[in-house]
């Protein structure tokens, strides 16, 4: 897999440390090396945040040790704040930042870039295109980190990091690293002195010198490859996994003879001598790459510097519209592209086949909308959530942020969320609203998170709130865990990635000693969770934090094991007479109630139902029943 061939490459580097927070496309990374920490002597951690978890591998760094920094596009928005401080006092040991890209947002809420950071800090990105590069480049990351001391980032995408095939391995050996921290030598020496970012006359040209260093050594680096005719009519230039959609464009087009592929893996700052001798050799240029048009930019900025050393260019890409300004490419894409431009004629597919597919009826498939998984107390968070708000009758509102509650905001979570952004600005924005008193609103202003998510970056606007003494409540979604990508851990359980005992950080107690108002419930008790909403909407006099805390249905410790046996009462269910009209089924949803069309009743499907008991509570006839199991 992509992600553990990154992993590989950092241990084969001899890294010592390696800090994260979890997030698809890059959980994977930190969850191998987790697994082999203890043997191979590996401080490995998932961090409170990214920024967090940079500021630890820098720690690692600055005591002499290579370390390792992951993340998920999102993230680097969050670590970037100590990023640019970083980049700019420089590191000791070898240091690599790995930034996962997800393009097509496949399990993101954005599909945001990385690799514009590397221009904004000043550091070189890397930008491997196979699963071989990945572990190879990975390793080179950590050497170049020290010949530059400075971080480098490492930039993968989704199809790259979850892609699986077969890789040379290199030698892993031992080490024997001793961590030493130097701090008495002279202020500016970055090696010996005191580590900072200033003053600013001195480390930003030393920055923009480590950064002229890099591109004259990317001029002979192995991982920029040309394959093609020595003169082609069409130069592509591309990077990432976009090498892999564009070789595969190229054959199924048979225009070997016709078009060149430039693959760069250093693709920040730019090899110039290298990209001017391919630039020299054609007038037609394509850019092919994910997302935005950063590689197609920076092209172009040097070619026009180059200016009559190579004449004027005819460039494709992005901002031709030849290539799509959003969402993740694949050969079709880029065929369509080259076809165009190379005037050849190119059907993706048969003639014969398309008509058969037009009459091919879908009518009798089913339609299925996100929602929530079988028992998962987000759904009863929210059905109780909407019902309270609805029955208060004064317009209050929900504001949410990223996880597995994101869903509220659609059918499946009754479209109580009202705004969705950042992980923690659920919090960060009710904290505002609840300050437009003044202005007139009189709405009351409720937010959600998720446990991990509290101690990632709600905690300060809770503070903010608290402080400022915003009317708002706080509902904490306490699911036992990191649920949206894997069930990692975080402060608030008492154990650490390694499942080794650790200390765990009580929501609760940090909310009251806050000074919040602080109640707990269960989210299956619907009726207790309702009145303990109530109340906590009637007091005015301070910011509220309601922790609904159930574990999630598909973590580790639950899966699999049911507390009731559910069972429909079909005496009893009214079905579309009923004047709920199917509420357990059209409104509640859960994908273990079905309805059945011929017999006009509900029915339990025993294989994905996990036995939470709340659709009892929600049937207004009372014909579902549940026994303990």
């Amino acid at each position: 897999m992509g992600n553990e061939a990154i992993a590989r490459g950092a241990v084969e580097a001899g890294m010592s440390v390696a800090a994260g927070y979890p997030g698809t496309p890059s959980s994977e990374i930190i969850e191998n090396l987790a697994k082999i920490a203890e043997d191979k002597n590996l401080y490995v951690e998932w961090s409170v945040n990214e920024k967090v978890a940079l500021e630890v591998a820098a720690a690692g760094s600055f005591s002499g040790l290579r370390s390792l920094a992951v993340m998920k596009q999102p993230g680097l928005n969050v670590a970037s704040d100590f990023l640019l401080h970083l980049s700019a006092s420089g590191t000791r040991g070898g240091m690599v930042l790995v930034g996962a890209d997800d393009p097509g947002a496949l399990s993101s809420i954005n599909e945001g870039e990385t690799r514009y950071y590397a221009r904004l800090m000043e550091i070189p990105l890397l930008e491997p295109g196979n699963l071989q590069q990945a572990k190879d480049m990975t390793k080179w990351a950590f050497e170049l980190s020290e010949e530059l001391r400075n971080i480098v980032l490492v930039r993968t995408v989704t199809r790259l990091s979850h892609a699986s095939g077969n890789i040379v391995l290199g030698e892993i050996k031992e080490q024997q690293n001793k961590a030493f921290f130097k701090y008495d030598g002279f202020i500016l020496d970055s090696m010996e002195g005191c580590v900072m970012s200033v003053p600013v006359a001195f480390k930003h040209e030393q920055q923009q010198k480590k950064l002229k260093k890099a591109s004259a050594l990317f001029e002979q680096s192995p991982f920029n490859v040309y394959t093609g005719p020595e003169n082609p009519e069409l130069l592509i230039i591309t990077s990432s996994i976009c090498t892999l959609y564009t070789s595969e464009a190229v054959e199924l087009l048979s225009a070997q003879d016709r078009v060149g592929i430039l693959k760069l893996g250093t693709t920040w700052p730019l090899p110039p001598k290298l990209v001017k001798r391919h630039l020299e050799k054609t007038d037609t240029i394509l850019i092919v790459e994910e997302v935005l048009p950063f590689l197609e930019e920076n092209v172009k900025i040097l070619a026009a510097e180059l200016g009559p050393e190579v004449n004027i260019k005819r460039f494709y890409g992005k901002n031709s519209g030849h290539i799509p300004m959003t969402n993740e490419l694949n050969p079709d894409i880029v065929v369509t592209a080259l076809s165009k431009i190379l005037n050849i004629e190119y059907c993706p597919v048969d003639q014969a086949y398309k008509n058969r597919v037009s009459k091919i009826s879908f009518s009798g498939v089913p339609d299925r909308e996100t929602t929530f998984c079988p028992g998962c107390p987000h759904r009863a968070s929210f059905f109780s959530i909407n019902k309270v708000l609805a029955m208060d009758n004064r317009k209050g509102f929900v504001c949410g942020d990223i996880g597995c509650y994101s869903m509220g905001i659609l059918s499946g979570g009754f479209f109580t969320l009202k705004t969705l952004h950042a992980m923690g600005s659920g919090t960060g924005l009710a904290s505002g609203f609840g300050k437009m008193k003044k202005f007139g609103m009189a709405q009351p202003v409720v937010c959600v998170c998720g446990d991990s998510t509290f101690f990632h970056s709600a905690m300060p606007p809770l503070v903010n709130a608290i402080h400022n003494n915003s009317n708002i409540i706080m509902i904490v979604l306490d699911n036992s865990g990191t649920a949206m990508t894997g069930f990692q851990s975080h402060p608030g359980l008492p154990y650490d990635i390694s499942g080794q005992h650790a200390l765990k950080i009580d929501i609760p107690k940090i909310a009251r000693a806050m000074g919040a108002r602080v109640e707990t419930c269960d989210p299956f008790d619907l009726e207790s969770t309702q009145k303990t909403l109530f109340r906590l909407m009637e007091d005015s006099s301070c910011v509220k934090v309601l922790v609904l805390k159930q574990v999630c249905a598909l973590s580790p410790e639950k899966k699999g094991r049911k507390l009731f046996k559910m069972a429909v009462d079909e005496s009893k269910c009214l079905g579309e007479e009923c004047g709920c009209n199917k509420m357990c089924t059209r409104i509640f949803k859960c994908p273990g109630l079905i309805w059945d069309r011929k017999k006009k009743k509900a029915v339990i499907n025993e294989v994905i139902c996990s036995g939470c008991g709340v659709c009892a509570s929600v049937c207004p006839s009372n014909a579902i029943t549940k026994k303990e199991a």
